[in-house]
C-alpha cells in the first residue's frame, strides 16, 4: 500500500484491500503440512560456507535474529540476517497529512523496527524488506510505503546498494485493518512452509500510555 500526501488528489486503496490480496497466506488457510523443523528451500540462492539458515517454524523474540535465503526476483538474491528489534503501536492520527479512505481510517498502524545485514554474496539493494505483519486473524499484512518522507517511520526498501556485508536499520509501517491487533512479524517465502515469527511486548500508542498513567 502506498500512502500519498494530501496535496496529491488521489484516494488511497484501503489497508483491508492490501490484506485481501494476501488471503491465500492468511487465516483461512489449511495448516502447513510440512514439519516446522525443516529448512526453508533456498531456490537459486547461494548460501556461503559457515552460514546457517534458520529453520521454518522457528519462534523468535524481539531482538533475536533469523538468517534466511532471499530471492526478490529472478535476477537478484542473497542471504539476509533479519532482526525485529521492537514494535510500537501508532495512531491513525499520525497519518493525518495523507489521503485516507474510510476503510483505511479504521486501521491501526504499527511501527516495526528492523535490523538487516547481508550475509550472502549478492546485492539486493532497493528491494523490499521481506517481513509481514500478522494480525489476530492470522492474516499477513504487507508493509506500507509513502510518496514523501514519513519521519515517524519511513517504511522504505533496502538502500539502493545493499551488497555483501552491508547492514541497515529500518522502520516499517503496517496498517492492521478493522481496528485489529498485530500479534507478530513473519518471514514466510512459501505458503507450504511454516513461517519464522517474531513476537514480543508491543509499546502502546501514546494515548494509551497516558490513560494507563492516569
Amino acid at each position: 500500500m502506498i500512502l500519498r500526501a494530501r496535496s496529491v488528489p488521489v484516494v488511497l486503496l484501503s489497508a483491508a484491500l492490501s490484506t485481501a490480496l494476501l488471503a491465500g497466506c492468511g487465516g483461512n488457510d489449511e495448516p502447513p503440512k510440512s514439519k516446522p523443523s525443516v529448512t526453508l528451500p533456498t531456490g537459486n540462492v547461494n548460501v556461503p560456507a559457515g552460514v546457517k539458515l534458520t529453520k521454518a517454524g522457528t519462534q523468535l523474540k524481539f531482538g533475536e535474529s533469523a538468517t534466511v535465503a532471499y530471492e526478490p526476483n529472478a535476477e537478484r538474491n542473497s542471504v539476509l540476517q533479519l532482526t525485529v528489534t521492537g514494535v510500537t503501536q501508532g495512531s491513525i492520527a499520525d497519518l493525518g497529512s495523507y489521503v485516507l479512505d474510510d476503510r483505511t481510517k479504521a486501521s491501526n498502524p504499527y511501527y516495526v523496527r528492523v535490523a538487516v545485514k547481508n550475509v550472502g554474496d549478492g546485492d539486493v539493494g532497493q528491494t523490499p524488506i521481506p517481513l509481514w505483519a500478522v494480525d489476530s486473524t492470522n492474516t499477513l499484512i504487507q508493509a506500507s510505503s509513502f510518496t514523501n518522507s514519513f519521519t515517524k517511520c519511513p517504511s522504505t526498501p533496502l538502500p539502493t546498494t545493499f551488497a555483501p556485508n552491508a547492514a541497515a536499520t529500518a522502520c516499517l509501517v503496517y496498517l492492521v485493518p478493522n481496528h485489529g491487533t498485530l500479534t507478530g512479524v513473519s518471514f514466510r517465502p512459501l505458503q507450504a512452509f511454516a513461517p519464522i515469527v517474531w513476537k514480543g511486548p508491543i509499546t502502546p500508542a501514546p494515548a494509551a500510555q497516558k490513560k494507563a498513567a492516569s
